[in-house]
């Protein structure tokens, strides 16, 4: 028999503007940040809005959290911080390499007791920077991951050719929700 996957929510978040700045865009500040800030953002103030209409599920289980390159590491770090609601990520092409105190993940993945996550990564392998010593977008990703699989986590990294593109990603996704919503005992 074949389980069908049945999402029956999906909720999209724009980054933060400010209108009437020389830099509108607030996207790198939240999504770069290693805190709690955006996902207690989501969980007081963007969540509780939606379900006043919507019924959400309760367990965190079904909950998943998803984003491509500030998003992606954004994701993660939500996730992270916050396991007790998300449990399911994806990461398109991470920007671990732009986080402002540089990336924490393959450090402390080793460093903590295994959370109950489950991890779909994209990378590419001509991502920014892929071929230089510092910033380099694919080699980040790649700590990550290897962090991830010496830690025993329950991840998939795929990688694909293309540059800092959201192609890959896109046509990964069908594939990236079956996997991660997939029974535990599989």
């Amino acid at each position: 028999l074949e389980t069908a996957l049945q999402l029956e929510h999906a909720l999209f978040v724009d980054p933060g503007v400010f209108p009437d700045s020389e830099n509108p865009k607030n996207r790198n500040n939240e999504y770069d940040a290693f805190d709690d800030r955006y996902v207690t953002f989501l969980l007081t103030e963007i969540i509780p809005q939606v379900a006043e209409r919507y019924a959400i599920a309760q367990s965190p289980e079904r909950w998943g959290i998803c984003g491509g390159s500030s998003g992606g590491n954004c994701a993660f770090t939500a996730a992270w911080l916050r396991p007790d609601k998300f449990r399911r990520v994806i990461g398109y092409l991470s920007s671990f390499a732009q986080m402002p105190d540089g990336n924490p993940y393959p450090d402390l993945i080793s460093r903590v007791p295994r959370k109950p996550l489950r991890i779909f990564m994209q990378g590419g392998h001509r991502d920014l920077h892929w071929n230089e010593p510092q910033w380099n977008w694919l080699a980040e990703n790649l700590r990550v991951a290897a962090a991830l699989a010496e830690a025993g986590y329950d991840f998939r990294l795929v990688l694909g050719d293309g540059g800092h593109s959201p192609n890959h990603g896109g046509v990964l996704l069908p594939d990236a929700l079956r996997w991660l919503w997939r029974p535990n005992d599989d």
